[in-house]
C-alpha cells in the first residue's frame, strides 16, 4: 500500500502513540512558582560581597604604618653630632678641651656654603692638603646647618648633603692620614653648621 507524502509508517505511529501515553507536563503552576523562588534566591548579590569580606585583609597586602609618635628603626639612629661626640678623644685632651669651648682660633677656614657636592670635595681635599704643608693644626671646615638651597649644579644637592658628607670625605684617603680629630663647632665657630678639623704635625714642623 503507498504510503501519503508526510505521513508516518505503522511503527513510528505506534511508537509515538506510547510516547504520548507516558508523558506528563513539565511545569505545573506550583512548579513553577517555585522554580521562580528557586532563580530569585540563586541571583548574584546587586550590591557588591557581603560586609564581613571586606574587612578581611588580602593575601600580600601592605601592612599599615605605625601610629605617629611610636619610633622607627631610622628613628633610633643617633644625630650626627651624637655620634662624633661618643667618638674617644685621639689628640691632647686639654687642648681638646679648650678646642670644645671654642677657646683656640682656628688656624684657617673654608666655607663650602653655595658649592655642589663635586665642587665641595675637591676645594676641601686641595684646602686640608695646603693647611696640613703649611703647619696648620686646626682649620675650620663650614657646611651649613642643612636647610634646603637652590642647585643647578649636574650632581643633585640634597638637604644637608655638606654637613653629612664632609666627615666622611675627611676619613677617606687623602684626607684621612693627616686628620687627627674631627668635632662639631663651638657656637661662636658656627656650632652645627661647621666642624673643628684637628690636623697631624706635619713631617719637618
Amino acid at each position: 500500500m503507498r504510503r501519503r507524502r508526510g505521513q508516518l509508517p505503522p511503527e513510528d505511529l505506534e511508537l509515538w502513540g506510547r510516547v504520548v501515553q507516558t508523558t506528563r507536563p513539565l511545569h505545573s503552576d506550583q512548579s513553577l512558582r517555585r522554580a521562580r523562588v528557586d532563580l530569585t534566591a540563586s541571583d548574584p548579590p546587586k550590591h557588591g560581597p557581603p560586609k564581613h569580606a571586606a574587612s578581611r585583609p588580602a593575601s600580600g597586602s601592605f601592612r599599615p604604618s605605625p601610629p605617629p609618635g611610636r619610633a622607627t628603626a631610622q628613628d633610633l639612629a643617633p644625630p650626627l653630632s651624637e655620634h662624633l661626640a661618643q667618638k674617644p678623644v685621639t689628640m691632647d685632651k686639654r687642648k681638646f678641651q679648650r678646642m670644645a669651648r671654642g677657646k683656640i682660633e682656628p688656624d684657617a677656614r673654608i666655607d663650602l656654603h653655595g658649592m655642589t657636592l663635586a665642587q665641595a670635595h675637591a676645594a676641601l681635599n686641595g684646602f686640608i692638603l695646603r693647611a696640613h704643608a703649611s703647619g696648620a693644626r686646626l682649620v675650620l671646615v663650614i657646611t651649613g646647618k642643612g636647610k634646603s638651597v637652590a642647585d643647578d649644579g649636574p650632581i643633585p644637592r640634597r638637604p644637608g648633603a655638606l654637613k653629612q658628607d664632609v666627615p666622611k670625605w675627611l676619613r677617606m684617603a687623602p684626607l684621612g692620614a693627616v686628620v687627627l680629630e674631627l668635632r662639631e663647632a663651638h657656637p661662636r665657630h658656627g656650632g652645627s653648621g661647621a666642624y673643628y678639623v684637628y690636623l697631624r704635625r706635619a713631617r719637618g714642623s
